[in-house]
């Protein structure tokens, strides 16, 4: 720890009750660019073949337009640090506010392919910079006997938004009358389905105007008196106010804004624990997880499932998701960071070898596909294990981790470089899954196993444990 000034020990900080319920307020309110993270990344789902079909594009282009929106995200997550210590949390997420809001207007009223393909792509600006800000402001603000529960809010927004985007495709398809080009009220369903997003933006704005500065930010630029109201509001009267803002203070004087430039220095160029939060973050989107979110529907159908029943197989795992996530916010701070990932990366590894002995059995091809019975149970059994794992591990241990276990001096920058290499993956798993599905689906699960099972060495190996301990100990 760089400051020489003592704090009380983190294990007994708690905020009393009245305190706790204002936590949980502001980190919900935070946590909505996480809600519009999952419900920006699913929504285009519902309206893929009705682009198809308006603008006359074949699969390959298609893809590039869906996985636009990953470019911009890497973007905005790359851009949201700086901009965080240059302007302010809150700031930051009003800036997401209206990128989300502008983005869902425009592709809902597109011109052509190519100003879609702009707005998906504002759009990811806007969750990439949730996507940082969420954790960084959460883990900045939450007493640290509740932080890991608390940025379990992010992922546990992630989760439910993907699912409410999936209900709202539905009731709008019902509504158009199973036609995703189907008229309402001049527009097509599809239209639709990317316009709605526009009113959890609004709300996240407004949201962002009653919620408080991070105390760290508001030290940083002299703001001494505000940031004491804040530790006041947050962590309660227990807390010594004089000694938690010198503590910060302190640490902040050892350190100056993060830059790029400070993460250099290690042998591999950038410093071990920068590595370390890129592994996390590439871990975590190459073992397939969003082939599940982004293509599940064509998954079960690429097998010989029925549409509306691969409709209703999606709808399931985003359930099982929530399920699995809501099984980490219990956990997270009670066992651990370490070993709730490594329980994650065992299961994730077994489903997904399963899963891929299953889709070994696929035969046919174009529309006359099937599986056998057996196979085909094993199949969507082991999907569900898998998105049960990753939810209750990997999906909120990772977002917990890179709030808490970078060095103060460089937390903002590193974040950045993190969650860019997140999308980046991302990105990669988007744009290869058709061709590598087409090639062989067994193939690609076994590629993902092989990424689940060399998580393992190393979360043991490298990962620190967090659990506990204050932001000013990481450094």
């Amino acid at each position: 720890m760089s400051s020489t000034v003592q704090s009380p020990p983190t294990e007994g900080r708690k905020a009393g009750p009245e305190h706790l319920g204002h936590v949980i307020f502001i980190t919900a309110a935070a946590a909505m660019g996480g809600f519009l993270f999952g419900y920006d990344s699913s929504v285009i789902n519902g309206a893929v073949e009705a682009i198809r079909g308006r603008f006359g594009v074949g699969p390959a282009a298609l893809a590039q337009v869906i996985a636009a929106a990953l470019i911009g995200c890497a973007l905005g997550a790359a851009m949201a640090g700086r901009l965080a210590d240059r302007l302010g949390r809150i700031r930051v997420m009003q800036i997401a506010a209206a990128l989300f809001t502008v983005s869902a207007v425009g592709s809902a009223l597109p011109f052509g392919l190519w100003d879609l393909t702009m707005w998906r792509i504002l759009g990811g600006g806007a969750i990439g910079m949730a996507s940082v800000i969420g954790p960084a402001y959460i883990a900045e603000v939450a007493p640290p006997a509740y932080r890991g529960r608390l940025a379990s809010f992010q992922q546990a927004a992630i989760v439910i938004g993907i699912a409410v985007s999936q209900l709202v495709n539905w009731g709008i398809l019902g509504l158009a009358d199973g036609d995703q080009r189907g008229t309402l009220a001049g527009l097509e369903a599809w239209q639709w389905m990317l316009g709605v997003m526009v009113l959890p933006a609004v709300l996240y704005g407004l949201l962002s105007y009653r919620i408080p500065e991070s105390p760290r930010f508001l030290i940083s630029v002299g703001r001494l008196d505000a940031a004491k109201q804040v530790l006041a509001e947050v962590e309660g009267g227990q807390v010594d106010l004089d000694v938690r803002v010198a503590e910060i203070e302190s640490a902040l004087r050892s350190e100056r804004k993060s830059t790029f430039k400070d993460l250099m220095g290690g042998r591999a160029g950038l410093l071990p624990v920068v590595w370390i939060g890129i592994g996390l973050s590439v871990f975590q989107q190459l073992v397939g997880i969003n082939v599940i979110f982004y293509y599940s529907s064509s998954l079960w159908q690429s097998v010989g499932i029925d549409p509306s029943s691969s409709f209703f197989y999606s709808f399931t795992t985003s359930i099982i998701n929530i399920v699995g996530t809501v099984i980490a916010m219990a956990f997270v701070d009670r066992i651990g960071r370490k070993p709730l990932a490594l329980i994650g990366s065992a299961g994730m590894a077994v489903s997904l070898g399963v899963a891929a002995w299953a889709f070994s059995y696929k035969t046919g091809t174009g529309t006359d596909i099937a599986m056998p019975d057996l196979q085909g149970t094993v199949a969507l059994a082991a999907a569900h294990s898998f998105v049960l794992f990753f939810a209750l591990s990997w999906g909120v241990v990772v977002w917990v981790l890179l709030g808490e276990m970078f060095p103060n001096r460089i937390r903002a920058a590193a974040l950045g470089v993190a969650a860019s290499a997140q999308w980046v993956a991302n990105w990669l798993i988007t744009v290869t899954f058709p061709n590598l599905s087409d090639w062989n689906l067994s193939g690609a699960y076994l590629i993902y196993t092989a990424f689940a099972a060399l998580s393992i060495p190393f979360i043991l190996k490298w990962v620190p444990e967090t659990k506990g301990k204050s932001l000013e100990e990481m450094g």
